[in-house]
């Protein structure tokens, strides 16, 4: 399914694959997302502001605005009054939450592949990439550890995938003929890791560290597959996992 290019992976979109079928046949999301994108051109905007820029009765622009506040992606806010204040309650306006916001593009991505490829030609080349990714993921991992830390050895998996999907990577484990596959079915940085592979060899790393255990890439979003698979075996602990644990990180196996 194509996404509208100003919509990205979160917020707005991220709901659009789970509507009703009966929403998306009579354009329901398509109206809801012009709701949210005629905030984000106009600002904060009262239901008659809305109704008049989108020629929408106010009753519809009051149920579009419902299910955007459900969604985390409008907040309702009183409206701001400069000078002196009139008799009556202030008008309520509607204004982007961060996380609708997030929904647009905003090129977080090239800014992200501009600050890597920097770092590659003034900073130490792939070396300091690959340096700057393990910073990144030691940071995150310090949550995932405590997470898999207390669920028993036989759990542990499924308690990272828990931990990765409060990151917003859509996790989940299942058993495999030896062993495990944790699969990841959203990653936040897909499109920079295309280029730079090293976040997906990082992660890998950390994987292995965090699970006692070589850990296998088998897939990545960010190579093209639909979901990045990471093998886990039944093995016993390694307290140093082999390094080898990240060779296929971030790209399929030949």
């Amino acid at each position: 399914m194509s996404l509208p290019k100003e919509l990205r992976n979160n917020g707005v979109v991220k709901n659009v694959d789970a509507a009703p079928v009966e929403e998306l046949a009579t354009g329901e999301r398509s109206t809801r997302n012009r709701v949210a994108r005629s905030i984000l051109d106009h600002g904060p905007s009262t239901v008659a502001d809305l109704a008049q820029r989108l020629r929408l009765t106010q009753a519809a622009v009051r149920r579009h605005l419902d299910s955007l506040v459900a969604e985390n992606v409008v907040e309702a806010r009183e409206k701001r009054v400069y000078g002196a204040r009139t008799r009556g309650r202030p008008a309520k306006v509607f204004a982007l939450t961060d996380c609708g916001r997030d929904a647009f593009d905003q090129s977080y991505d090239s800014l992200a592949v501009d600050a890597l490829r920097w770092i590659e030609r003034n900073a130490g080349g792939e070396a300091a990439v690959a340096a700057f990714a393990r910073d990144r993921l030691e940071a995150q991992a310090e949550t995932y550890r405590a997470a898999v830390e207390a669920a028993d050895p036989d759990r542990r998996t499924e308690a990272l995938a828990r931990a990765l999907s409060a990151d917003g990577y859509a996790a989940t484990a299942r058993n495999a003929p030896v062993g495990e596959q944790l699969c990841q079915h959203h990653c936040p940085v897909a499109h920079v890791a295309e280029q730079y592979p090293q976040l997906c060899e990082a992660e890998t790393e950390v994987f292995s560290r965090l699970l006692g255990t070589h850990v296998q890439r088998l897939a990545t979003i960010a190579h093209g597959d639909g979901v990045c698979t990471t093998f886990i075996p039944h093995s016993a602990p390694q307290t140093t996992p082999p390094s080898a644990s990240a060779s296929t990180a971030g790209r399929n196996p030949a």
